[in-house]
């Protein structure tokens, strides 16, 4: 049986601005604003949420399927994903379209200028949940906003348990529609940002978020992470990172944690340990997919971490 990870496949290009943003950018210009930045340092990474999501439970050894819409250019994308052997089974390729991408520039004080081209991601409603098969488990990640709905739809009629994890894509959704995710889901997975937002937007605490669901995950960075779930507060402390490099995918990272906890019936204290873990694996690394690690090292690390095996 495989878990379903419906989300964005993405390209992410990071360039570096030696200097300073504010030193170019005038307050009182902003209106005639006409600005060029020279970046000599560039790199591009294989991103997006749902093959993030993978990269991470495939070394586990979970066994996801991505659902995904991609471009014309996907093909650099294809050849990776064929590498780590990741099915394109359910992945659509929208002629005439770009694989979604993000254009980020950062200046010396890490301050950041992004600029994010959807592209084949607004077809994302074209795939089709009933067309899966041997489904155990799905995630809804951030998406085109009509796929995203479809899905939880599809899901909810299939009667496969779910995770909605809105991230950066919540802001899309109108108060009801998201009592609708919630009501639909098994799980959800937010952070502290956006789970204070899905409060204020479906006038519901965390506790009655949670009581409509399995389990409600709420990360916080460093401080850890708490997980809502049988009535309880665990709290899951954060597993300490060799280095602080970069936390682009660290989300990701964690939520593959949780969904092959959940796949393999572990206790929520583990599964948010391990979530953790591979979060502060992650973030030694640049970008979403370059951490390489097996379930001997992890377990070998989880030990380290909390004082007991996971596999």
């Amino acid at each position: 049986m495989h878990t379903l990870v419906c989300g964005s496949i993405a390209y992410d290009t990071i360039m570096v601005f030696r200097d300073h943003f504010k030193r170019h950018i005038l307050p009182d210009k902003l209106h005639v604003l006409n600005v060029a930045f020279l970046v000599p340092d560039m790199r591009r990474e294989f991103g997006g949420c749902a093959a993030n999501i993978a990269y991470n439970l495939n070394m586990l050894g979970g066994h996801p399927l991505i659902m995904a819409t991609v471009g014309d250019d996907f093909q650099p994308y294809a050849y990776r994903l064929e590498k780590l052997n990741l099915a394109k089974t359910y992945i659509r390729q929208i002629n005439d379209t770009f694989t979604a991408q993000a254009f980020i520039t950062t200046d010396l004080d890490d301050n950041q200028i992004t600029a994010f081209h959807p592209g084949a991601m607004n077809f994302s409603h074209y795939n089709s949940v009933k067309e899966a098969a041997d489904i155990c488990l799905g995630i809804i990640a951030p998406d085109g906003r009509e796929g995203m709905l479809a899905h939880a739809r599809e899901f909810h009629e299939c009667g496969i348990p779910y995770m909605f994890d809105p991230g950066q894509g919540l802001p899309m959704f109108s108060g009801d529609e998201l009592v609708d995710f919630v009501e639909k889901a098994d799980y959800i997975a937010v952070n502290d940002y956006e789970g204070q937002l899905l409060q204020e937007r479906t006038q519901w605490s965390f506790n009655q978020l949670a009581s409509q669901v399995k389990a409600l995950i709420v990360t916080k960075g460093a401080h850890g992470s708490t997980i809502y779930a049988d009535g309880h507060e665990i709290d899951i402390p954060c597993a300490t990172p060799k280095a602080i490099v970069d936390p682009t995918g660290c989300g990701d990272a964690y939520r593959a944690g949780l969904l092959y906890g959940i796949t393999h019936d572990m206790d929520w204290q583990s599964t948010g340990q391990l979530a953790s873990l591979l979060g502060a694996i992650k973030i030694a690394h640049r970008g979403g997919q370059n951490h390489r690690f097996s379930r001997e090292e992890i377990d070998q690390l989880y030990y380290e971490a909390f004082g007991s095996r996971i596999f």
